[in-house]
């Protein structure tokens, strides 16, 4: 959102404020106040004018204006009603020196989780992909993944969600782990810095469990607590997200704090075999530590099962 369209939105929300007094507070025309009043309308924003001035009255339910309206953290928003993968763009977007940018869609075409395999994302859901530019080296990256599985966490937990968190990308709600979100991360640069990170985050929300993939458990916050506000929940999501990569070692300490992995038994596929044991740890960046019974072995990527006790 353009810095004068945010002042005036701001002025709004604590108006009713003239269209001259907004123009000589903010030093710009009476015409220019005018066409960025029409620019919020055509968002979606009500704004309702009489004597006393103009005042805003309702916030649209989704987009990137709404997103941004009220939003504690540095990210522009760049919203599609529908996109092919919002984790695509992003890296165009990345590509062309972008950073701290949200691509937020209501839905997606052509999503993809890891090991490329399809993501379902219908109208209704929260499908974002956040461009990056952390100053970290390359090995630190896997933690960008626990971070916001955290940060989707937290805000499914404020929505009276219960969620919990499956090694190493998901977020699930119950004792069958119903799968709510899914996390991937994507990455450019050399070994001792980044040059940017793109973390997609596919969010289960305002959405019938039965347009979902059935060849797995998966649940929706609709099914779980009804509707959510997008718009909040999606700030949270980025809030807590600003918040925890500033502090990584942090994020993954609280990723223990909320993780369905650890005290299982697992299996996980890695690309040199298979691991199977008790799941005992986390270690930063992000390694899954499994007591096999012969030693300790940290996996650092793979695709993890849990097992049902012996």
């Amino acid at each position: 959102m353009q810095a004068t369209r945010r002042r005036v939105l701001e002025a709004l929300a604590d108006g009713p404020v003239t269209g001259p007094e907004l123009a000589d507070s903010l030093d710009v025309s009476r015409a220019a106040v005018w066409k960025h009043v029409e620019a919020l309308r055509e968002a979606g924003f009500t704004i309702v004018s009489d004597d006393a001035g103009y005042v805003l009255d309702g916030v649209p339910e989704f987009g990137a204006e709404a997103v941004e309206f009220g939003l504690d953290g540095p990210f522009d928003v760049e919203y599609h009603d529908s996109i092919d993968s919002t984790n695509r763009r992003a890296r165009e977007l990345a590509q062309d020196g972008a950073g701290d940018v949200v691509v937020l869609a209501d839905e997606q075409t052509g999503g993809k989780g890891r090991l490329d395999r399809v993501w379902s994302s219908p109208s209704g859901g929260i499908w974002l992909s956040l461009v990056l530019e952390p100053e970290v080296p390359a090995a630190h990256v896997p933690a960008f993944t626990l971070a916001t599985a955290v940060a989707v966490t937290r805000a499914a937990r404020e929505a009276g969600v219960d969620a919990r968190i499956k090694w190493p990308n998901d977020v699930v709600v119950g004792d069958d782990e119903n799968k709510l979100a899914g996390i991937l991360t994507e990455t450019q640069g050399e070994a001792d810095r980044v040059s940017w990170v793109v973390v997609g985050a596919g969010i289960n929300a305002n959405v019938d469990v039965s347009a979902l993939p059935a060849e797995r458990g998966v649940t929706s916050i609709r099914e779980q607590v009804g509707d959510v506000d997008r718009r909040v929940f999606t700030q949270r999501v980025l809030e807590a997200l600003d918040e925890l990569q500033g502090d990584l070692p942090g994020a993954v300490e609280e990723w223990t704090e909320y993780a369905s992995t650890l005290g299982k038994r697992v299996r996980v596929e890695t690309p040199g075999g298979t691991v199977e044991g008790e799941a005992v740890d986390v270690e930063f960046p992000g390694a899954l530590v499994i007591e096999t019974g012969d030693e300790r072995v940290s996996v650092t990527a793979g695709d993890c099962e849990h097992l049902r006790p012996v």
